[in-house]
């Protein structure tokens, strides 16, 4: 996908999708969500994509600390005035990979742009529903110049959280085997199906001891999704458990930058390679 295709509005009901915009939710927090939309971003910018990476966790915001990125400009410059979206967009150095030049060896810089929040302030938490539809608008009209914009919603089904995921031409529900966390992404979906029952909704099992275990926690969410909202979402993709994960957020870097050959790399590269294709 290029930055010139998406730039596509399609209309559904009373609401207008933005088929590049991703948001990236979960019933509760612990669940490996913003790590998975960090990681998904560095994967898609590995395939070519030129990717925004939104920290829409209002209030607790923590992609930037993850990253080690220190923007001069984040979203609450924004809120403030000081500054317009654009301009509060900060780059994440991705590494360089390895790519055929005419028989000679040569290298391709990957990475890509972070808009993060205001790290450990919650004062972002308390915008109001029009300052939050200002923040999607806004959205919208940058993803214009991305093939792909991922917002890192924060956990739960607040205010923010559903007027974020409005325009989004799809959403990823990031989950465990928990028993919370699987009643907890249940009322997610819940919650967003009754709004509009032709979301696009597609879950990402994480930390899963093997990809068997993985299965039957989403044959396990489905089953209830079909029995009490008949909808069934979609697998976006099984996210084996890995310790370097854990090692990679400590060192505040992308794990396809110091652990590329780990499962839980390559699972989540698997899983930005089939949203290139579709």
């Amino acid at each position: 996908m290029s930055a010139q295709s998406a730039n596509v509005r399609l209309v559904q009901g009373s609401r207008t999708i933005v088929p590049n915009l991703i948001t990236v939710a979960s019933g509760k927090g612990g669940v490996g969500k913003t790590w998975f939309s960090a990681t998904l971003a560095h994967a898609l910018s590995f395939e070519g994509a030129k990717v925004l990476l939104f920290d829409g966790d209002l209030g607790l915001a923590n992609i930037d600390v993850q990253l080690g990125l220190t923007p001069d400009r984040d979203l609450g410059s924004v809120i403030a005035g000081r500054a317009e979206l654009e301009e509060a967009v900060s780059p994440f150095q991705g590494g360089a990979i390895a790519q055929p030049s005419e028989g000679e060896k040569s290298e391709r810089q990957v990475g890509f742009d972070v808009l993060a929040g205001r790290s450990g302030s919650g004062s972002l938490g308390t915008l109001s529903r029009q300052e939050l539809q200002r923040l999607t608008t806004g959205l919208s009209k940058i993803a214009t110049n991305y093939d792909w914009v991922i917002i890192d919603l924060a956990a739960g089904i607040d205010t923010a959280a559903k007027t974020l995921s409005t325009p989004s031409g799809k959403i990823f529900v990031v989950l465990t085997d928990e028993p919370t966390s699987l009643t907890d992404a249940y009322a997610f979906i819940k919650v967003m199906v009754m709004r509009d029952p032709q979301m696009v909704i597609e879950v990402v099992v994480n930390m899963a001891e093997d990809k068997l275990e993985g299965k039957r926690t989403y044959e396990t969410l489905t089953r209830v999704c079909k029995n009490f909202l008949n909808f069934e979402p979609t697998l976006a993709g099984i996210i084996r458990r890995d310790q370097k994960v854990k090692l990679s957020i400590r060192q505040q870097t992308s794990i396809l930058n110091r652990y590329p050959q780990t499962q839980a790399a390559k699972d989540a590269v698997q899983i930005a390679q089939n949203l290139q294709k579709n």
